[in-house]
């Protein structure tokens, strides 16, 4: 028998530099409540990884970033739970307008901006996986976390 095709769900993570600080927001839905993370989402039917990851960076902080200044960094295939997969595309910002507003309060408590050298102890270890591959420039675009 053949196993089932995964269907892992599709995220886009955006690292916004300013400097040596990258800009952070803290959940405040039900998963990882009060915990870090960048701005991110899923992406939507039809649309591409560097459009979505626009979208969803500017539906949360209100930045603007043309789709052709994401640049791919990194890329995390996560095991969240024996029935859920994620893959998640990680982008840095090469060029963005705007001041970060928190334009999702009923998800995200607060945005903050931090320095690469003193990060918050408490990011959830996924979007924090594909972070730090990218700060740590590893050997490959490619982070698996959490399988056996």
């Amino acid at each position: 028998m053949t196993p089932p095709l995964a269907e892992p769900a599709i995220d886009t993570h955006v690292i916004l530099r300013e400097g040596d600080k990258i800009l952070f927001s803290q959940r405040g839905g039900p998963y990882g409540h009060g915990r870090w993370h960048m701005p991110s989402g899923k992406l939507d039917q039809g649309e591409t990884l560097s459009v979505g990851a626009a979208r969803e960076l500017w539906e949360e902080t209100g930045i603007t970033v043309d789709p052709e200044h994401l640049r791919l960094v990194q890329v995390v295939h996560h095991k969240q739970s024996q029935t859920v997969e994620r893959i998640g595309f990680f982008f840095e910002a090469t060029q963005w307008s705007g001041e970060p507003v928190n334009r999702e309060p009923e998800k995200c408590l607060r945005l903050q901006w931090f320095s690469v050298h003193e990060l918050p102890d408490d990011i959830i270890e996924y979007p924090g996986a594909g972070l730090l591959a990218y700060l740590n420039d590893a050997d490959g675009p490619l982070t698996e976390h959490g399988w056996p």
